[in-house]
């Protein structure tokens, strides 16, 4: 298995030639997005050759709306590693510029399905669309597929709870706080990862040290208190965090501040994940600190009931 980042023009490497290719954004790597995997593979088998998945980088929206930048729900090696997981052999990521998307549907099937990645066939969503301003559809790939001798699959609608699975669907439950909804969509725990800074050290002060998780390049659950896993050094821990603010001190400031349970040593300066298993509460101010660490209590013996 590999990744190869590639500009449009260049070719790919040669062991990613000959096999069956799928196209999208694939940010979060959820249901939907594994089902076309899966259809990939399927293909790819029956030619004997590769499963390659393509993707982009940036999203194609920032290029052609600067200022539009918003946190994605997986970085660019998260995601590549979800998608080796579910079964693609290669993955390419395009690196999107302006001449990239000025391709027109003819000029993007020839110069990067047919010439850059050199596939057999192609597999596809419902919903794809591709080339200068979305042109292009899947009866235009389906026609230019024929003509060029290359068979071609519709993956049809993946849906949960009657409605189409999305990222933007997978997003919007991650913001409101449903953590839950959130693993059902994607068939795992929402994860982030980020580097343990330097905080207030209140907690440890009221006998709850915490983690403070800096530089967290993805999508944050909405605020909220949430039974957590941490992994740290290879090794993890359950716990409760805090997405949010701090009202009972009065700070306004989002932060994401994790209970490691039963954990005494010093992780400042470390890289920590954190996967989020279920919201316990919203976050809310307290008449006090004897107030809030009797909360904090019940938050943490939650936790562990649900992380046992």
């Amino acid at each position: 298995m590999a990744t190869a980042s590639l500009d449009w023009s260049e070719y790919a490497p040669p062991g990613f030639a000959g096999g069956t290719v799928t196209v999208g954004n694939f940010d979060g790597v959820h249901r939907g997005h594994q089902a076309l995997v899966a259809a990939t593979r399927q293909l790819a088998t029956s030619v004997c050759g590769p499963t390659v998945v393509v993707t982009f980088d940036p999203p194609p929206h920032q290029v052609l709306h600067p200022g539009s930048e918003r946190p994605p729900l997986t970085t660019i090696p998260q995601r590549a590693s979800l998608l080796h997981a579910i079964g693609a052999d290669h993955v390419v990521v395009l690196r999107t510029s302006r001449e990239l998307l000025a391709l027109s549907p003819e000029a993007f099937f020839e110069d990067v399905i047919a010439k850059q990645l050199g596939a057999k066939s192609l597999v596809e969503g419902y919903d794809f669309r591709f080339g200068r301003g979305r042109a292009g559809t899947n009866a235009t790939l389906r026609a230019l597929c024929d003509a060029a001798g290359l068979a071609f699959a519709e993956v049809p609608q993946f849906a949960v709870g009657g409605e189409p699975v999305s990222s933007s669907r997978v997003r919007a439950a991650l913001l409101s706080g449903d953590v839950a909804r959130v693993a059902e969509l994607l068939n795992r725990s929402y994860r982030i990862a980020g580097t343990v800074v330097t905080g207030a050290k209140r907690g440890r002060t009221i006998g709850f040290p915490t983690a403070n998780l800096g530089d967290v390049p993805t999508v944050l659950p909405g605020n909220g208190v949430y039974a957590v896993r941490a992994t740290v050094d290879g090794v993890t821990h359950s716990g409760a965090a805090n997405v949010g603010p701090n009202p009972t001190f009065g700070e306004d400031a989002r932060k994401i501040e994790v209970h490691l349970i039963g954990f005494a040593g010093d992780v400042y300066g470390r890289a920590m994940e954190v996967e989020f298993v279920s919201r316990l509460r919203e976050t809310k101010p307290f008449k006090g600190v004897n107030e809030l660490v009797e909360q904090l209590k019940q938050d943490i013996e939650a936790a562990k009931v649900i992380l046992v």
